[in-house]
């Protein structure tokens, strides 16, 4: 190569690697592994709900106000990405959610003072470990509320008294002996629930505002089949879901008994204090 063409060949790779760079940096919140899509959001209208919501002292009361916040957000199932047979990618979806999801993100944003330490607990909430794989993934709503480092606690015999029940699941086997999930194992889990029909005012006024609920399913391979959040208003309480209805795909607020009427019954986590730094 002689002198001339290897000026060129610099320039040439120069202004490609140049392409390179530019076409990244337009394109901030798209990684390799990562999928980012803040929807309204921005990184400093997420600080500036982190600024306020570390002010509330009470963990409930942060989940409420920082839930308060997805208020009308869209619908939305199968946002996050991975299979046994595909690489799992990290999500983080503000701009639609599903009745699980939005869990994982108020609970992430409870644990954290700013946007960084928001994303490193959204591992951690949604991982065994935080280690981004489909087989880590908490695709279970009592794996998810009983995780290790979950500052979570189980609420549900104490709440539920002598109407409490204690269930072994084979979670994600079907009746049918086939698996919901393909190519991810079988977990036996324990499972304590308040059966639907002992479910009134009484076991009602024992939860706390903030506490995650998951509906008990009956089907022995699954634990729920819907989650939420508890709103207590005055003397009536709510539950803050993301609705999966027709013309109702959004995260709403309903009065939470009637919602109750004929569910199988109710499995609560209950948020606990924390460090809101990440170890």
């Amino acid at each position: 190569m002689n002198h001339r063409h290897s000026i060129r060949f610099v320039r040439k790779t120069f202004f490609f690697l140049l392409s390179i760079i530019l076409l990244s940096c337009s394109h901030p919140q798209r990684e390799i592994g990562k999928s980012l899509d803040l929807g309204k959001w921005d990184e400093a209208a997420v600080e500036q709900l982190l600024g306020t919501a570390t002010g509330i002292d009470d963990p409930g009361e942060r989940v409420v106000f920082l839930s308060a916040a997805f208020l009308a957000t869209p619908y939305q199932a199968d946002t996050l990405i991975g299979s046994a047979d595909s690489a799992e990618v990290f999500v983080l979806r503000l701009d639609a959610v599903d009745c699980f999801t939005f869990l994982d993100y108020v609970e992430a944003l409870r644990r954290s003072s700013n946007y960084r330490e928001f994303v490193a607990h959204l591992h951690d909430v949604r991982y065994q470990q935080g280690q981004v794989d489909f087989l880590s993934r908490n695709h279970f709503f009592s794996l998810w509320g009983n995780t290790p480092l979950a500052p979570l606690r189980d609420v549900t015999a104490k709440i539920g008294g002598k109407r409490t029940r204690w269930v072994i699941k084979h979670l994600n086997q079907n009746t049918e002996g086939t698996l919901f999930l393909p190519g991810y194992p079988v977990k036996k889990q324990v499972v304590a629930f308040i059966p639907g029909e002992a479910v009134d005012k009484t076991i009602v006024s024992r939860l706390h505002t903030g506490d995650y609920i998951g509906i008990y399913s009956s089907n022995p391979g699954l634990d729920v089949s819907h989650t939420g959040i508890v709103i207590k208003k005055g003397e009536t309480t709510f539950l803050r879901h993301a609705s999966s209805k027709w013309l109702r795909k959004r995260v709403r607020d309903v009065k939470l008994l009637p919602y109750l009427a004929g569910k199988k019954g109710l499995i609560v986590y209950r948020p606990q204090a924390i460090d809101s730094h990440r170890q």
